[in-house]
């Protein structure tokens, strides 16, 4: 049995099930997710400062998941907090959700269109796709337009914005693949099936997608390079 931690933040009790319950939805005969609680709470937005400032955070949260004897942890939402530094703190794999949407998305197609909360975080979400070099691959960006807080008592018209935003990006940025950028979106208020059906397209996101690809990993025995993320305290003083 290959186990998977899904580190998750504070959350309103109803928003922190649903989020456990997507998680552990892709569990399956060969894979176990369990979840680890880190004391961080993106549900009330993270700026700039805020997503830098909890990395230490997330970074415990990963050595956590280590000592539980978990085969590979990934972190809730599509910021990608902590894993650049995460990846030298344990010998375990640390799956990126946006990252791993990003790869899983270019073997079903090379434009993706992304559809975030709000375009306000555009800018942000840019520059982490540039980070990945995956920008090329961007045909556009559009949102949704329902801030995270607000999603759950604006499921529908969420729900009929983001239809309305992907389809303008395949039908006239030439997306072949939707990515929801904001998993509150989707898979937690959308089911990725439901939505390609939908659209026509395949849709990545960021929760199935980073807890499989993590197992993945440690089915293929399949660790992050020392090369290139060396080991925290390995450096000779």
């Amino acid at each position: 049995m290959i186990r998977v931690a899904f580190v998750i933040g504070d959350y309103p009790p109803e928003q922190r099930t649903l989020r456990e319950n997507v998680a552990k939805s892709y569990s399956s005969a060969e894979v176990e997710v369990g979840i680890v609680s880190v004391p961080a709470r993106p549900f009330d937005g993270l700026g700039p400062a805020e997503i830098q400032g909890a990395a230490p955070i997330f970074h415990e949260a990963f050595r956590q998941a280590e000592r539980e004897g978990y085969d590979a942890v990934v972190p809730l939402g599509m910021l990608d907090i902590g894993v650049e530094g995460g990846r030298s703190c344990v010998d375990i794999p640390v799956v990126a959700p946006l990252q791993a949407t990003l790869h899983i998305a270019a073997q079903l197609g090379d434009q993706f269109g992304i559809v975030c909360y709000h375009p306000s975080a555009i800018p942000r979400h840019r520059s982490q796709t540039q980070f990945y070099g995956m920008e090329s691959f961007i045909a556009g960006r559009r949102a949704s337009g329902v801030y995270l807080q607000h999603i759950a008592q604006n499921r529908d018209r969420m729900i009929q914005s983001f239809l309305a935003a992907a389809r303008a990006l395949i039908d006239e940025d030439g997306a072949q693949v939707i990515i929801p950028q904001g998993i509150t979106q989707c898979p937690v208020q959308m089911q990725p099936k439901w939505l390609s059906e939908q659209l026509g397209v395949p849709v990545v996101e960021g929760i199935g997608a980073p807890i499989r690809l993590a197992a993945l990993m440690v089915s293929l025995g399949l660790k992050h390079s020392r090369l290139r993320w060396e080991k925290a305290g390995s450096q000779p003083k």
